[in-house]
C-alpha cells in the first residue's frame, strides 16, 4: 500500500475487504478439493482407513482368543495345583495317621513290658514271702 496522504477510513476498510476477498479466493484456489486427483487420493485414504480398521478388529479378535486360551490354561494349572495340594494334604494326613498308629503300638508295647516287669517283681516278692 503506497503512502497516500488523503486516505480515509472508508478507503482503508474497502482495501481491507478487497484483501480479505482476494485471500479467500486464493485459499479456495489452493484447496485440495480442487485438484484433479483429489477424489482418487481421498478414495485411497478411505480404503487404507478401512483396511486398518479391519486389521485392528482382527487383532482384537486374535488377542481376545489368546487371552481366553491363557485364562483356560491358567485355570487348568490352578486346578492341577489344587489337586496336587489336596493329594499332598491326604498324604500328610495318612502319614500322620500311620505315625500315630505306630506311636500307639509302641506305647502299648512299652506298657505291656512295664506290666510284665511289675508282675515279675510282684511274683518274686510273693515268692520271698512264702
Amino acid at each position: 500500500m503506497a503512502n497516500k496522504t488523503n486516505v480515509t477510513l472508508q478507503d482503508r476498510l474497502k482495501e481491507q475487504a478487497e484483501a480479505r476477498v482476494a485471500l479467500l479466493a486464493k485459499a479456495k484456489a489452493l484447496s485440495p478439493s480442487n485438484r484433479p486427483d483429489f477424489a482418487e487420493k481421498q478414495a485411497e485414504r478411505i480404503k487404507v482407513a478401512e483396511d486398518r480398521e479391519q486389521r485392528q478388529a482382527e487383532t482384537a479378535v486374535r488377542k481376545a482368543a489368546e487371552a481366553a486360551k491363557r485364562a483356560e490354561e491358567k485355570a487348568a494349572a490352578a486346578a492341577a495345583a489344587e489337586e496336587e495340594r489336596q493329594a499332598a494334604i491326604r498324604a500328610a494326613e495318612e502319614e500322620a495317621g500311620r505315625a500315630a498308629r505306630e506311636l500307639a503300638e509302641l506305647r502299648a508295647l512299652q506298657k505291656a513290658n512295664r506290666d510284665a516287669k511289675y508282675q515279675a517283681r510282684q511274683a518274686r516278692r510273693d515268692a520271698r514271702k512264702k
